[in-house]
């Protein structure tokens, strides 16, 4: 399987609580909801396809429980958002939570060294294993290498604060864009999807003049 990442972040790369004020008030973070006024007829339109591309979905433990009480709660079939999270297999990263309290449909608890364990699922035949959300996991598989997509809906905002997709000290990597569109609605936000091309890579360039031409060196 592929692992593809799947978030919303703002103009300033923070994907901390874009759904509500109590979705994630962790490290006092005060400007949780900050995409919903942005999040206009159409500007979500690319999530169905998100999860109808999962074979699995792979959860931190805060997204985990942040999502088990919204999601399980609807049960219209239409919605393949819910039905992908309340009824496909789902894998829970901690070292915390036990069986019992991960109970949400067919949910199993990776303990211990999650870069193994992420290594051995990748390994299995099917189409993508999923992350949403879930930054400290995020960050973790991004510098063990293993994100092959990522998956993101740009807004025009910037929120100044908070947890960020690309904080300082990540392992560098380069993309290539292999999907992109300004989504209908009014507000901008864009819809990319990234493919890793390289990784760990100091690569450089320098703008040069030569022969009175500008060139790249």
């Amino acid at each position: 399987m592929e692992l593809s990442v799947h978030t919303f972040i703002s103009l300033d790369g923070v994907m901390q609580g874009p759904g509500g004020a109590g979705e994630d008030p962790s490290n006092g973070f005060e400007r949780g909801g900050w995409m919903v006024p942005h999040a206009a007829d159409g500007q979500l339109a690319p999530v169905d396809g998100w999860f109808r591309k999962a074979d699995a979905i792979l959860l931190g433990r805060s997204t985990f429980q942040m999502m088990r009480p919204y999601w399980s709660q609807v049960t219209d079939p239409d919605n393949i958002v819910a039905t992908a999270l309340n009824t496909w297999q789902k894998y829970v990263v901690s070292d915390t939570l036990s069986d019992a309290d991960a109970a949400w449909g067919k949910t199993e608890v990776l303990r211990g060294d999650i870069i193994e364990q992420v290594r051995r699922l990748k390994q299995q035949p099917g189409g993508e294993l999923q992350v949403h959300g879930s930054w400290q996991l995020v960050r973790a598989l991004h510098d063990a290498g293993l994100v092959d997509v990522y998956r993101l809906i740009q807004f025009p905002v910037v929120v100044g604060e908070g947890k960020r997709l690309f904080a300082d000290g990540a392992i560098p990597a380069t993309y290539q864009i292999t999907e992109s569109q300004v989504l209908s609605g009014g507000s901008g936000a864009v819809s990319l999807t990234l493919r890793q091309t390289a990784f760990a890579t100091t690569g450089t360039g320098e703008f040069v003049v030569s022969d009175g031409k500008e060139a790249i060196a």
